[in-house]
């Protein structure tokens, strides 16, 4: 239990580690971000598959494959719903948050840019917190680790729009503490509701892997690829990948 609690701090603190880093240097470049945030990407799909989807199939024992593809299915509608009730990176990070409207109206954005990564924190977290319902500890931390990777850029970009619409720099820090918060919350509620009920187990594993591919393909791709960096940002995915194919061996 008290590898599941400093987990969940961990995955929280990541999007901290990142807004400090977003105060430190308020101008950092696309290229470098995108960089980032497709090596984040490429740990994220190695860790939903190897670490929640293969364990779902092989915990679901004869119909292992068809409660994974139901549970997949169902974790990317889910995030899928929330895209349709409240936008996320790409689609608000390319917003005209800086446009020549009113301060309230472009504040207005900006919360709301906020507000969406915290919605979208919870089920990350939840996928962090289901990954040690399987037992496999090594697995879960490399799947809590793609998370945290995923969550400081997240945590990064989420400063500078809050400054440039006149949000304090302290209530900034604390607003950004807080969408690390629900990571934390989402983590032990993965962890308790598979523990609570194992019967669930395969199914929750297929759900949060299908929560973190959507993640990577409606999300974290798309923004990686908006600013030219496209080469870059491919190659950066590919080394999150092998990365992660390489620690499973060797951890496995």
């Amino acid at each position: 239990m008290e590898y599941v609690f400093l987990t969940a701090i961990g995955v929280g603190g990541a999007t901290i580690i990142g807004a400090i880093i977003g105060f430190a240097f308020k101008n950092l470049s696309h290229k470098f971000s995108d960089i980032v945030l497709s090596f984040a990407a490429g740990v994220m799909l190695a860790a939903a598959v190897l670490g929640l989807i293969l364990p779902s199939i092989e915990y679901g024992g004869k119909w292992g494959i068809i409660v994974a593809v139901a549970g997949i299915f169902a974790g990317a509608l889910s995030l899928n719903l929330i895209d349709r009730l409240v936008p996320h990176l790409h689609k608000l990070a390319g917003a005209d948050i800086e446009s020549h409207g009113s301060a309230n109206t472009n504040l207005g954005k900006v919360m709301l840019f906020v507000l969406a990564i915290a919605i979208h924190n919870l089920p990350e977290g939840i996928a962090a917190g289901v990954g040690f319902g399987s037992g496999n500890t090594s697995q879960a931390f490399l799947i809590a680790g793609g998370i945290a990777l995923q969550n400081i850029p997240e945590g990064m970009v989420i400063i500078a729009p809050m400054l440039s619409a006149g949000v304090r720099p302290g209530k900034t820090f604390f607003i950004a503490m807080l969408t690390g918060l629900v990571e934390v919350v989402g983590t032990l509620l993965g962890y308790f509701a598979v523990n609570i009920a194992s019967v669930i187990l395969p199914f929750a594993l297929a759900f949060a892997g299908g929560t973190m591919i959507y993640v990577v393909s409606d999300e974290m791709i798309p923004e990686t690829h908006a600013h030219g960096s496209e080469r870059g940002a491919t190659y950066a995915l590919l080394v999150g990948f092998c990365l992660m194919l390489v620690s499973d061996v060797l951890m496995g």
